[in-house]
């Protein structure tokens, strides 16, 4: 393997990262026990921060071992249409309006299971959410469906009443269900994205190589937690009446959604919808909600920062690839993805030549079938981290908790990839 020091240095500081992501619960406790420096603590156990943080090292490291011109042109070289996609739709599809319509969606679609089956109502709606709203990613692009997920998620999971079991369960399935619930389109997942225009791949093809499967994992991984846990499931109060919002607010919120998402590509053009879609939502508050500018902002951190560190990983990421056979491609990118976010594995995966159909669809099938297992695994991964950390013990998601409960949904998306 041919590497440079700055490429060497790189790829140290990205082990230190994910290493560091494994200790944020550590770096928590420490800010419990050291109250003098408890603000810098509590920093470095946001997993948010992580990349982020590990990344300005990075450029740092670069600035001093070339020079700071070779640093920012570096920067300048990167695309973060991703981290900021990612910021503007979670803002945009955290809101109220878009929650209420969603809610109420799933809640007529419980109903109808609900007289069906005479079942209450707390499993059925925590079984939708795991079902429907992830197929919905490969519509509204998995960002926003895993946003609407993690906050619909939040609402029938009571921190104070719920095992740890089914925390990590529910994360673990959640964030398996969004990496392969994007596939049945080619615009919607990222891993997909990135190879689709350069090996030519229709929402017909993603459709007839992945939807069928993507679909049968999805239904059992829901199925299969939901049978698992129905008894923790609260039932949603009936005490307090929602207010009902304007049909008027919620199109345009709706018109905002769309906006973004048609231009998810062009950061110019979705970024200037969220600016009129913030200045909407201060000039008619009564039917708002407070927007996620924290937790997106966070988020886009985290992303922004794995766009810099990932980019220096091609040195040993692509010659691994090209070493191996298809199947062995499915079980080696599915391992890395772990390590990497697996749209950057996919585009490196792009750039070997000569690669045969088969190989490709191994690929692509191993990167989205990882997609849970780590934070960092899928893009999306983060938001839901953010939006649902709080009803976690100490407001932290364990890395190794994470990983252990997605093996299982992990598991279940192999075998339908490998044998449907």
């Amino acid at each position: 393997m041919n590497f440079t020091p700055t490429e060497l240095g790189a790829s140290i500081i990205f082990a230190i990262a994910i290493l560091h992501t494994f200790c944020t619960s550590y770096f928590e406790s420490i800010a419990k026990n050291s109250p003098r420096h408890a603000g810098l603590w509590h920093l470095l156990g946001e997993i948010e921060i992580v990349f982020g943080f590990w990344a300005a090292l990075l450029v740092s490291f670069i600035s001093f071992y070339d020079d700071l011109q070779t640093a920012k042109d570096f920067l300048n070289q990167r695309n973060f249409t991703e981290p900021l996609f990612v910021f503007a739709i979670m803002i945009v599809t955290g809101t109220k309006p878009i929650l209420y319509v969603s809610t109420q969606i799933l809640h007529a679609l419980a109903n109808i299971l609900q007289s069906l089956l005479r079942i209450r109502s707390a499993p059925v709606l925590y079984f939708l959410t795991l079902e429907i709203t992830p197929l919905l990613g490969s519509l509204i692009t998995e960002p926003a469906a895993m946003t609407l997920a993690a906050f619909l998620l939040r609402d029938l999971i009571d921190r104070h009443k719920c095992s740890r079991a089914l925390l990590f369960g529910t994360l673990g399935v959640l964030f398996v269900n969004i990496s392969i619930g994007g596939t049945l389109t080619n615009f919607a997942a990222p891993p997909v994205l990135m190879v689709a225009s350069t090996w030519g791949w229709s929402s017909v093809f993603m459709f007839a190589n992945f939807g069928i499967e993507s679909a049968i994992a999805i239904f059992i991984n829901a199925l299969v937690i939901t049978l698992l846990f129905h008894r923790q499931l609260i039932e949603p109060s009936t005490e307090k009446k929602e207010v009902k919002i304007p049909y008027a607010v919620i199109l345009m919120h709706l018109i905002f959604l769309f906006g973004v998402v048609v231009f998810a590509h062009d950061p110019v053009i979705f970024m200037w919808i969220l600016l009129f879609f913030i200045g909407y939502t201060t000039a008619y508050p009564k039917h708002q909600s407070p927007l996620i500018l924290k937790e997106a902002l966070l988020v886009g951190v985290f992303l922004g920062g794995l766009v810099v560190l990932g980019a220096l990983q091609g040195w040993w990421l692509q010659p691994i690839l090209e070493m191996l056979s298809p199947t062995a491609v499915f079980y080696g990118s599915l391992v890395l993805t772990a390590f990497t976010d697996n749209a950057a594995l996919t585009y490196l995966g792009s750039l070997v030549t000569g690669t045969s159909p088969t190989f490709k669809l191994a690929l692509v099938g191993g990167a989205v079938a990882g997609g849970g297992l780590t934070v960092i695994a899928n893009a999306p991964n983060p938001a839901g981290i953010a939006i649902l950390r709080s009803h976690f013990p100490e407001n932290t998601v364990s890395t190794l908790y994470l990983l252990i409960a997605a093996i299982p949904p992990t598991i279940v998306a192999i075998l339908a990839y490998r044998l449907c």
